[in-house]
C-alpha cells in the first residue's frame, strides 16, 4: 500500500542522517517490535528503558511511513468529542481516555527534552472553532463536560475570537495541555536514544513470515530468523494488508506547507494550534521556521489508492482556506504539498493489545487524528502488559471489540 504521495517538508529538516544496518544473522530477544514509525519507536523506547532485550525491524527506513506526513498536532481532545464518547462508552471510560491522552502529551514533551532542539515537542494551546453557528450549542455542551472533569479549557465567544485572530467564528474552545512537533526528526532522534538504551534496530529488514509457538514467536526476515518471547506489530495502516479484521475506514487526507512568512508570529496568537468542528475538518499550525502547515479535507480513498491529480486539487483548496482565514498572508504559496492515507476507527478509540489469532503477539494501531498521542498511550499499555502489570483499562482498546471471535 502506498501511504503518501507528493513533496514532503519534514524530510528537509533533518540536519544529520540517522541510519541502521540490515539484519545479517539469526538473533533472539525478549520483545521484537515490527515497524519504525511513531508507534514502533515509542514502544521500543519504553521497553528498552524497562530493561527488556528489544529489537526493532523496519522494512524501509525509520520514520519513512506515515510519520513523515504526520503534521505534528498533539492534542488531548480527539476527533470524537468527550461528549460523544460519554454517550457511547460511558462517562468513566470516556474521561479516562481523555486523561490518558492529556498525560501522553505531557510525557512526549518530557521525553523530547532529552533530544536536540529540533526534535523538541513544544507545549501549545489549541483553538477549536465552531465551523458554523449551528455548531455553537454542540461546542457549549463539550465545554461544559470538559470543565466538569477539570480539563484545561476556556470558552471564547465571537468577540474574543475576533480580538485575537483575523477570522471571527461564532465561538471556540481554547484548551491547554497540547503541543506541536516535528514528528520526523523526533522519531529519528528517539530511535537513537532507544539504541543507546540497548535496543537493536535494523532497517531494510522486512518481515517475510512468522510462526507463533506456545512460548515464543519465530519471525523470518529473508533468510534470517528472530526468535522473540513477544512481538509488537506497530505497522500503521499497512497492518490492514495482513491482519484479517481491519477495524478502520481509510481515507485520503491532504497537507500543504507554505513558504516562509516573515510576519507570521505577529498575527498568530500564542502560536496556537487551530482546528474546527466541521467534518471532514481543516486544521492549521505554524512551523518553527515561520511556515503555515494546513491539512485535512479528507475524502474516501480511491479504489486504486492515492491519486496525484487529487492531491494537487486539494492543495489549492487548502491554500485558499489559509488565505481566507489569514487575508494578510494572501501572497503565501504552497512550497510543499502531499496526500496521505489516513483512517479512523468506528468508535474513535485506537486498537491496542493482543490478538487471539496471533499468540504472544500484540498490535498497536493508533488510528485517527491523534495517532501520535495514541502511540504513547499504546507504548505505555503494551509495556505494562508485557511486564505483567495489571491494566484493567486494556479492555477498552481490545482489538476484537464489537466483533465476534
Amino acid at each position: 500500500m502506498k501511504l503518501h504521495y507528493g513533496q514532503y517538508y519534514w524530510t528537509t529538516t533533518l540536519k544529520q542522517e540517522i541510519s541502521y544496518p540490515e539484519l545479517q544473522e539469526d538473533i533472539t530477544c525478549d520483545v521484537l517490535v515490527v515497524g519504525g514509525g511513531m508507534g514502533g519507536v515509542t514502544c521500543a523506547y519504553q521497553l528498552s528503558k524497562q530493561g527488556f532485550d528489544t529489537v526493532l525491524i523496519e522494512e524501509n527506513e525509520i520514520a519513512s511511513g506515515s510519520t513523515q506526513t504526520n503534521t505534528g498536532l498533539l492534542q488531548f481532545c480527539s476527533d470524537k468529542m468527550l461528549t460523544s464518547f460519554i454517550h457511547t462508552i460511558g462517562e468513566e471510560l470516556a474521561v479516562h481516555f481523555y486523561q490518558l491522552s492529556l498525560d501522553a502529551v505531557k510525557q512526549l514533551v518530557e521525553i523530547s527534552s532529552n533530544l536536540s532542539e529540533d526534535a523538541r515537542i513544544l507545549p501549545r494551546k489549541s483553538l477549536y472553532l465552531a465551523s458554523s453557528p449551528e455548531d455553537v450549542e454542540l461546542l457549549q455542551e463539550e465545554y461544559n463536560n470538559l470543565q466538569r472533569f477539570k480539563f484545561p479549557v476556556e470558552w471564547w465567544d465571537k468577540q474574543k475570537v475576533k480580538s485575537h485572530f483575523s477570522f471571527h467564528n461564532e465561538a471556540a474552545l481554547y484548551s491547554g495541555g497540547d503541543a506541536k512537533a516535528n514528528p520526523y526528526v523526533f522519531v529519528k532522534e528517539l530511535s537513537q536514544l532507544t539504541a543507546k538504551h540497548g535496543a537493536r534496530i535494523f532497517e531494510k529488514s522486512k518481515l517475510t513470515s512468522l510462526k507463533c509457538e506456545q512460548d515464543h514467536v519465530i519471525v523470518y526476515v529473508g533468510k534470517h530468523r528472530i526468535q522473540s518471547k513477544k512481538v509488537i506489530f506497530a505497522t500503521g495502516y499497512t497492518t490492514q494488508e495482513f491482519k484479517p479484521d481491519r477495524g478502520a475506514d481509510l481515507v485520503a487526507s491532504y497537507v500543504i506547507v507554505t513558504d516562509i512568512i516573515p510576519e507570521l508570529q505577529r498575527h498568530w496568537f500564542e502560536d496556537s494550534l487551530i482546528w474546527e468542528t466541521a467534518r471532514p475538518y481543516f486544521y492549521i499550525r505554524t512551523s518553527e521556521d515561520g511556515r503555515i502547515i494546513a491539512g485535512g479535507l479528507d475524502e474516501p480513498l480511491p479504489p486504486n489508492g492515492l491519486e496525484e491529480v487529487r492531491y494537487l486539487h486539494k492543495s489549492k483548496q487548502l491554500l485558499d482556506k489559509v488565505h481566507e482565514m489569514f487575508p494578510m498572508f494572501t501572497e503565501a504559496k504552497a512550497e510543499y504539498s502531499w496526500g496521505a492515507v489516513f483512517g479512523g476507527t468506528r468508535d474513535g478509540l485506537p486498537f491496542i493489545g493482543p490478538h487471539y489469532k496471533y499468540p504472544n503477539c500484540y498490535f498497536l494501531q493508533g488510528y485517527g487524528g491523534n495517532g501520535t498521542v495514541c502511540s504513547m498511550i499504546g507504548a505505555n499499555l503494551l509495556t505494562d502488559l508485557i511486564s505483567g502489570k495489571d491494566r484493567p483499562d486494556a479492555a477498552m482498546f481490545d482489538l476484537m471489540r464489537g466483533s465476534k471471535k
